[in-house]
């Protein structure tokens, strides 16, 4: 019979939720008799994940919105760590949310406790410094690309690269044609997805941009039909307004970006996670991105990145255009994307090499490395 093992894990929003729950599968597959608390969603809890609080209380997006809820989150993380103490795990998985759990890791790594964070913050591009508090913090670090395992492997932090979730379930080779007969859209003129981003400001500084640059580019190539994915029904009321007066085959959707990605030849997109969605797609992109002027100037003080796309940060090169800020014009982004419709393949081979080798079964190798990590594997 194996030993019990005990296993803490915390996410603080739905896609720590998905990594949490995979990464215990693939534990329980390894490790039959295992114990599994600490903060999960509704998926970690159905893989058996006992939460001490509902995850949705560590959810929190915007500066403003954490100083209101600053007290309530440093006096839960302060219970989380005596009773996480108490109950000495055989280890401490932190997912992502660094700012909560780097200081709950840190003091539980004090307390004796083996802890792992999984999915590196961006310090690799800013606030450096932080890479200090992580190696006091982390017995190790698991990342999804390549070139966060570098830079960790140069800070003396112990590291192991997975590969990414989102490589493993999005298929090398998308059907075109049946996204677009699930989207209704026509099979015989081109197709550009516009995703102009999923929260509210992304969408007020991007959205008519986008809207104007697809009626320039409908100026250049008659015929050609837009398909915009709407994250929220707030998303989409703040789209139907900016669409008012502006003549355009679009097709807005509730959601189902996958499919839109799937069903489109190129796709105006603004830089985040959904630029690696697109790159797993094999979808030729132009990627934009406008903050207000004043982030805009403290970010370029702070960022020591040459790119701030994550395909072009995993290519090591500039693969895509990236068009920021005043260079972000609607004239700019529609010469850049025609040439796309029917020549991307500079782009698509780039994206073929990157998707291998992040296709590395994510879950089972985070799983391997924590095994190890407590002597198991």
């Amino acid at each position: 019979m194996t030993d019990l093992m005990r296993v803490a894990l915390v996410a603080g929003e739905a896609s720590g939720d998905i990594l949490g729950a995979g990464l215990m599968q693939a534990l329980k597959a390894k490790h039959p008799t295992i114990e599994f608390i600490g903060v999960g969603g509704p998926l970690m809890q159905a893989q058996g994940l006992k939460s001490y609080f509902p995850m949705e209380r560590l959810s929190v997006m915007g500066l403003v919105e954490v100083l209101g809820r600053l007290p309530e989150l440093l006096s839960r993380r302060k219970r989380l760590i005596n009773t996480l103490i108490a109950a000495k795990p055989d280890v401490c998985i932190g997912i992502d949310a660094p700012d909560f759990n780097l200081t709950l890791e840190l003091k539980l790594r004090q307390a004796g406790i083996k802890t792992v964070h999984y999915v590196s913050p961006s310090v690799w591009a800013w606030r450096q410094k932080r890479v200090l508090k992580i190696r006091k913090a982390c017995d190790l670090m698991l990342t999804l690309f390549p070139f966060e395992a570098q830079f960790y492997q140069d800070h003396q932090v112990p590291v192991r690269f997975v590969g990414h979730p989102l490589a493993d379930t999005i298929p090398q080779q998308a059907d075109r044609a049946a996204a677009r007969e699930a989207l209704s859209l026509a099979h015989d003129q081109p197709v550009v997805a516009l995703m102009p981003g999923s929260r509210g400001g992304e969408v007020s500084r991007l959205g008519s941009l986008f809207l104007d640059a697809a009626v320039r580019l409908r100026a250049l190539r008659p015929g050609i039909q837009f398909v915009l994915p709407c994250s929220s029904p707030e998303r989409r009321a703040q789209l139907e307004q900016m669409l008012v007066g502006r003549d355009l085959p679009l097709t807005l959707l509730n959601g189902r970006s996958h499919e839109a990605l799937a069903a489109c030849d190129a796709v105006l997109i603004a830089s985040g996670t959904a630029t690696l969605e697109a790159l797993l797609y094999k979808r030729p992109m132009v990627v934009a991105y406008k903050v207000a002027p004043l982030t805009y100037r403290i970010l370029k003080r702070l960022v020591s990145s040459a790119y701030i796309s994550l395909p072009n940060l995993l290519a090591e090169r500039l693969l895509v255009p990236e068009l920021i800020q005043d260079a972000a014009t609607p004239e700019e982004l529609a010469q850049l994307l025609a040439p796309l419709l029917d020549g991307g393949e500079v782009q698509t081979e780039g994206f073929d090499v990157i998707h291998r080798a992040l296709r590395r079964d994510a879950s089972l190798q985070a799983a391997q490395a924590v095994l190890q990590l407590t002597g198991r594997g």
